[in-house]
């Protein structure tokens, strides 16, 4: 049975198993063949809701594919979609990662659909396979056991769920819509903050600041400076002389291209993200992923570690660990605390995420860094959170984003003081919108716990009321045995009457 807990088997129902009640369809047909029918991949249907977002012409596709009729529930058989489940109101053709199951006379397409999206057969269906993208065979979620209520009444269930999440739904609409209006307020501030819009009361009270062109040329002298020292560092180690015109090896960041750019409010000037930061890529040394220690200092951060929850904004749980001594000898560098990180190669890049490091860390080949100026460290990690990284990237079939790519990206360059203004006040707005979004997300969460019990109700017997004319779920299962007997009968005959004889062949 499934991990549902039941008191009492309610009247009229009775114990089952998917596999008793249910024959899956198996088969198929050439796309290229029906011209006219509608295709449906997994993509087509939303995980949780069985919506359908939609459908191709089945004849676009090259391989063969399930046949369904309307009515038919579409069951994802991939780990990754076990939560999408979908009845058709029209018949086509599906992708082969789907298990088509048809209604029968022991249960309804439509109770069937709901009862495959419930929470414990998910759970079981999920036990079912492990691996990278397994999937589940009709056979081994054959063996879930559930409790089956007689026909009349699986109608008046489904009728029942689908009037509450019609409801629900609609609520849950009207909250991915505030929340999509929520991301369009925070791209607006952050827009108008390196506008200088939301400063320009600022600038008229401070007139008197030291224009950004000069904190520029200062953090272009120190960037110098550092170089410099670092090369004189290195011909030390090495215990050589610095030869002559060394210093003219040193290479300029990428200045802006001014042209045609719009005018900047007073003080302010135009800068590039190679001006502003140096920018890393990260090391992905032979036999690092094997390589783990709990009580290690350094920590080596994948792409993936970006997607804990605990790493929102701040890196600062999960990563590899290891010793010191084991990190010199890998010859990681470290990026320091502060550095801006984001995914620079693969399908991560739409995601669009970038984090800051809690504290000094290695990260893998796929990771890109900037590491900031010191006094612009917190305006270019405003501005940063407004660039779009898939426009970046160089469209190939594995995008990247290289240096070339966001070295020479513009930034609109406040002055120093200014700059310390626009983070507060930025900080201050983007502050409400978190917790707005913290809301929406909570109730998010409620609305997929409620309409989990609203299936728990309805398939433990407590949503709608019992009618004691309704024939019973055991005459049913009874029938669809009788059913299933008759068939094999017939299948064995016609196979004895193809066969020939004894007699015949001597």
């Amino acid at each position: 049975m499934g991990d549902y807990v039941y008191s009492e088997l309610p009247h009229g129902w009775a114990n089952t198993t998917l596999g008793v009640v249910v024959e899956p369809k198996m088969g198929k047909a050439d796309p290229r063949s029906t011209p006219n029918a509608k295709f449906i991949g997994l993509e087509h249907i939303e995980a949780h809701t069985m919506k359908l977002l939609g459908t191709i012409p089945a004849d676009s596709m090259k391989s063969s594919a399930n046949v369904f009729r309307s009515g038919d529930v579409l069951y994802g058989r991939l780990r990754s979609y076990l939560n999408k489940v979908h009845q058709p109101s029209f018949k086509g053709l599906c992708s082969g990662e789907f298990i088509v199951m048809p209604e029968s006379v022991a249960v309804s397409g439509k109770f069937l659909k709901y009862r495959l999206n419930a929470g414990d057969f998910v759970r079981f269906a999920s036990r079912a396979n492990t691996g990278d993208r397994p999937r589940v065979d009709f056979n081994q979620i054959s063996s879930f056991g559930f409790l089956l209520p007689p026909k009349s009444e699986q109608t008046r269930i489904a009728d029942t769920l689908d009037e509450l999440f019609s409801d629900l739904n609609t609520g849950l609409a009207a909250l991915e819509r505030a929340r999509d209006r929520l991301k369009l307020y925070r791209a607006s501030v952050l827009k108008a903050a390196v506008e200088g819009a939301l400063t320009a009361d600022w600038r008229e009270q401070h007139p008197d600041v030291e224009p950004a062109d000069e904190l520029l040329k200062r953090i272009l002298v120190e960037r110098r400076c550092r170089w410099e020292q670092d090369q004189l560092r290195k011909f030390e180690e090495k215990d050589k002389v610095p030869p002559k015109n060394w210093k003219a090896k040193y290479k300029e960041p990428v200045a802006p291209d001014t042209t045609n750019l719009p005018t900047l409010p007073e003080g302010w000037c135009w800068a590039t993200v190679d001006q502003l930061s140096e920018i890393r890529s990260g090391q992905t040394p032979k036999g690092i992923p094997a390589i783990s220690d709990e009580l290690g200092t350094v920590v080596w951060f994948r792409v993936n570690d970006m997607n804990n929850p605990l790493n929102k904004c701040w890196m600062a749980d999960g990563g590899l660990r290891m010793q010191s001594n084991l990190a010199e000898k890998l010859n990681l560098k470290l990026f320091p605390r502060d550095a801006i990180i984001f995914p620079k190669r693969g399908g991560a890049i739409k995601t669009n995420k970038k984090r800051l490091l809690a504290f000094p860390a290695a990260c893998d080949l796929n990771i890109m860094a900037l590491i900031p100026a010191s006094e612009v460290s917190r305006y270019l990690w405003q501005w940063f959170q407004g660039l779009d990284l898939a426009k970046l990237s160089d469209g190939s079939n594995v995008p990247q984003i290289n240096n070339p790519h966001i070295a020479p990206c513009l930034i609109p360059l406040a002055p120093l003081t200014e700059q310390e203004a626009i983070v507060a006040a930025v900080q201050a707005q983007l502050s409400a919108i978190d917790q707005l979004e913290a809301d929406i997300d909570a109730k998010l969460q409620s609305a997929q716990a409620l309409r989990q019990s609203i299936l728990k109700h309805a398939f433990t017997g407590k949503l709608v009321p019992r009618d004691p004319d309704d024939e019973p779920a055991s005459e049913l299962l009874k029938r669809i045995a009788a059913e299933r007997k008759a068939r094999i009968q017939e299948v064995t005959a016609a196979k004895r009457k193809r066969a020939p004889s004894r007699r015949g062949r001597k």
